[in-house]
């Protein structure tokens, strides 16, 4: 399989964006403190990572999501998706409303939990912040889903997603605050790159094409660049 074109330029194109909007002068700025990174196989860049996490930190509802998930004391557990990409892009496309967001895609690795723990996780999550579009999965069992091998932990699901720049979550740590899951690193989602995962390029290419046409991400961000891959 080959991508139909090269992200290179969009990766570039990106990262001017990026520069613009957030500014330069990175090296003046406060690092992560340690704790702040939680995160498996390819490494976020620092000063992305640092930006991303001020970006949720500033957001009183996405805060007040993560403290009634952190509550829960689920294992391994973050919010991921469109709760941390949806903000970036927003930022990146000088959207002044925020874009809703159709669930609050909570995710947690626990064998054995199965529909029933998960109903009775957005229960709970329902009672402290009503009216909120919970969806809470055990990617312990998502693999049966999906006709994987089964998940080791939330981070080894995430690199089953089928595009790169959903695949990121974050969590609110009680003793050491937000933390970052980015198993396969920040730079598509901070380039505005819609690819396939390394797995959904392998074996999953129909049901990433079909996403992509029913998300129509670039309906409401049109400078995203999307890659299609061919056979």
């Amino acid at each position: 399989m080959r991508e139909s074109r090269s992200g290179r330029q969009e990766d570039r194109a990106g990262d001017g964006l990026a520069q613009r909007l957030w500014g330069a002068g990175r090296a003046a700025r406060q690092r992560p403190k340690p704790g702040e990174s939680a995160r498996n196989g390819a490494m976020p860049q620092p000063d992305r990572e640092a930006d991303l996490l001020r970006l949720i930190a500033s957001d009183p509802w996405r805060m007040a999501c993560l403290e009634a998930v952190a509550a829960l004391g689920l294992p391994d557990c973050w919010i991921g998706a469109g709760f941390v990409r949806t903000p970036v892009w927003d930022r990146l496309h000088g959207h002044a409303a925020p874009t809703p967001l159709p669930d609050i895609d909570v995710i947690y690795h626990r064998p054995g939990d199965g529909p029933a723990e998960e109903a009775a996780a957005e229960a709970a999550l329902a009672a402290r912040l009503p009216g909120e579009p919970w969806s809470v999965r055990n990617q312990a069992r998502m693999h049966l889903r999906n006709g994987d091998q089964p998940y080791r932990d939330t981070a080894d699901a995430l690199t089953h997603w089928l595009e790169t720049p959903t695949a990121v979550a974050v969590r609110l740590d009680p003793g050491a605050g937000l933390q970052l899951l980015a198993p396969l690193g920040l730079d598509d989602l901070f380039a505005m790159v819609i690819r396939p995962t390394p797995h959904a390029r392998a074996r999953r290419l129909a049901a990433y094409r079909a996403r992509l046409a029913a998300k129509d991400w670039r309906a409401r961000w049109p400078k995203c660049r999307v890659m299609l891959c061919e056979m």
